[in-house]
């Protein structure tokens, strides 16, 4: 993997997560997917142990192994030659586990099975490195019943893995799984400076492959292409959507969702995000989420990636935006106005430099400084959050605006062409445990040159897939190839796509729930809304933590929390400042500064209108319309694919 990273020990975790939702057992429906979100059974003891056993090591000759395995971790210790006294790496957090898979010996006199366990271990600088371990099931006479014993062990760990219930006192055995989960992959090849295509393929198509995750992937051509896509999506078909990109592909992934005829359903659709991008916010908050430490790059997507391993599920808010023409899109991360969206859109000229664009924007924008004239009016949380400021003393009044809104201008759209990709790939990188064309040696995704040593040495037999799925009824054995199918014109019926529909919008969304909590805009507002005007340098509404990868704008933000966090800057405020400001948010503290410029609110609702007469609009990193619009937070609409929960700030 990465050539600059060092193969380090492994660090212990001390064992504190929990699964709120596992990929389930195949449901073939939205609404089966929701309802598979019900509260877990009480979890087992962190070291409870559920299996143990002796195993040998590949090559035979190698060390031999006590292995025990508890629902937080595998404990490695061995045995012969010599006991070590201090065991290195002798603790496997499942954290740090993306999958396994059984082998077997292609020399037929060989009756021994094989257990191999793919991790993703950190090293003492912080960056991951995959590493590969293979154990050797050898206390019987014959295969058949050494191979039991590997395969009881791979699905217990696979079980573990996914969040699946453990029979308390039954056999441990393959049918205890599911079909393999199928993902549907969507990659911008442009995002984070050209380099997604080959983190997909060097990091993201090897490590779902070891985890048994079934997917297809679709290279996107152009802006709203995801969204169509998913408009015509059939989606019985998958388990989840997950884009390979920045947030912007997400944002268009959602809105499309949200535009068909049965977005009730089509909305309950789990999504995740691999963050390949520039910005990679809301993968900030979901590896923050799954108690890793802060992570930029290869490191970020590599925890991402474990986290989607493990399938786990989380309510996501969404907010719907309605903007001054009338049209409406929803968010699943932030409306920007003033600094932060003058940044955004203006630093897309240095795009080619990856997430180092928006510190220069950041530059520049500081050297520029402007204020802009506004009105904000928010409808204040009935409960605050714990608030990471003193609240300001806020009067209350109502907006006195008045506004017509504009007829929505047509919107031309292109229609859908060429959508899977046809980019090659190495059929070996795609090949799950289990696949019928067995690959080179012991190597189930083409293997590593820096694990050679590992998987074989001179005279050993090499080793072949030994499948640890059966084949259910409806899963053809291709399935469990995940290949990346060449496009055509017409979509195939087996495809899971249905033909577009050529008049489908490309930039409002008709769909979803109504706004309760708002009047129309350019109506007074109802009582109880607080109203703020003056100048501002800078207006955020945000829905999860993070603003950015490595900024976190809302500390106290979740998921699900049903709350969209105001944050604004008034003018007056020096450079300096603000910089102090930003440079603060990289730890989440800016609060904690006393500035007297910063303001913060919970709410439920809220309603921009600027007073100047020019001005950038984001919502979600993507340009709309300059003008009022306001929004509101509709919780747990949609569903996040986030791996699961851990401690913020623990890592394995």
């Amino acid at each position: 993997m990465n050539g600059h990273l060092e193969a380090e020990e492994q660090r212990d975790q001390r064992p504190d997560q929990e699964l709120t939702w596992s990929w389930g057992h195949g449901s073939r429906s939205a609404l089966d997917r929701a309802e598979a979100m019900a509260p877990p059974p009480p979890p087992l003891a962190a070291s409870t142990p559920l299996l143990h056993g002796e195993f040998g090591s590949y090559p035979a000759r190698g060390p031999r192994f006590a292995l025990t395995l508890t629902p937080q971790a595998l404990h490695i210790q061995r045995l012969r030659p010599k006991p070590e006294a201090r065991p290195r790496g002798g603790l496997v957090p499942l954290a740090e586990v993306s999958g396994c898979c059984t082998l077997r010996s292609r020399s037929p006199s060989d009756p021994a099975a094989y257990l191999c366990i793919y991790t993703y271990p950190r090293g003492r600088r912080g960056g991951r490195r995959r590493a590969a371990r293979t154990f050797r099931a050898d206390g019987a006479a014959t295969y058949e019943e050494n191979r039991a014993e590997a395969q009881r062990w791979a699905t217990a760990l696979t079980c573990l893995l996914r969040g699946l219930p453990l029979p308390g006192d039954g056999e441990i055995t393959p049918e205890l799984l599911p079909r393999p989960p199928r993902l549907l992959l969507l990659i911008n090849p442009f995002g984070g400076r050209g380099l997604a295509w080959q983190w997909c393929k060097d990091h993201v198509l090897p490590m779902i492959s070891e985890a048994g995750l079934s997917f297809n992937l679709i290279q996107t051509e152009r802006q709203n292409h995801a969204r169509e896509l998913v408009q015509g999506l059939r989606l019985s078909e998958w388990d989840g959507i997950v884009t390979v990109s920045g947030d912007g592909l997400l944002y268009e992934v959602l809105n499309g969702l949200l535009d068909r005829p049965d977005w009730e359903e089509a909305v309950k659709m789990p999504v995740g995000i691999l963050p390949c991008g520039s910005g990679n916010a809301l993968a900030g908050a979901v590896n923050q989420y799954g108690g890793f430490e802060r992570a930029l790059g290869i490191d970020l997507l590599l925890n991402c990636s474990l986290l989607l391993c493990r399938g786990g599920g989380h309510p996501l808010d969404l907010l719907s935006v309605t903007l001054a023409s009338g049209s409406r899109c929803f968010s699943f991360l932030a409306v920007a106005w003033g600094f932060v969206s003058d940044v955004d859109i203006q630093s897309e000229r240095f795009r080619a430099l990856g997430s180092a664009r928006f510190t220069l924007g950041t530059v520049l924008g500081l050297a520029t400084l402007h204020t802009y004239r506004g009105r904000l009016s928010y409808l204040p949380a009935t409960v605050e959050p714990a608030s990471p400021t003193p609240a300001h003393g806020l009067p209350r009044a109502k907006s006195e605006l008045t506004l017509a809104p504009a007829p929505a201008p047509p919107v031309a759209h292109s229609p859908l062409h060429r959508s899977v990709s046809d980019l090659p790939l190495p059929q070996p990188a795609l090949m799950s445990p289990g696949s019928p064309e067995p690959p080179p040696l012991l190597s189930i995704n083409g293997g590593d040159p820096e694990l050679a040593g590992d998987w074989a040495a001179a005279g050993d037999s090499p080793l072949s897939p030994d499948p640890l799925l059966p084949s259910l009824p409806g899963s053809p054995k291709a399935a469990l190839l995940s290949p990346i199918t060449e496009g055509a014109p017409e979509m195939p019926a087996s495809s899971g796509l249905l033909p577009p529909t050529p008049d489908a919008p490309a930039a409002t969304s008709t769909g979803g729930p109504p706004d309760h909590l708002l009047p129309p805009l350019g109506t007074p507002l109802p009582p109880g809304w607080v109203t703020l005007e003056g100048d501002f340098v800078l207006m955020l509404a945000i829905s999860p933590s993070h603003l950015g990868a490595e900024l976190v704008a809302a500390p106290h933000a979740r998921f699900d929390d049903g709350l969209v966090h105001l944050c604004w800057v008034r003018s007056g405020i020096s450079r300096a400042a603000l910089l102090r400001l930003f440079l603060a948010m990289e730890r989440g503290n800016q609060f904690s500064l006393g500035c007297p410029q910063l303001g913060y609110a919970a709410a439920h609702a809220f309603r921009l209108e600027p007073l100047t007469p020019r001005g950038v609009l984001t919502v979600d990193g993507e340009q709309v319309e300059y003008g009022p619009l306001q929004a509101q937070v509709h919780p747990g609409l949609g569903t996040l694919l986030t791996g699961p929960p851990g401690r913020p700030g623990r890592e394995p």
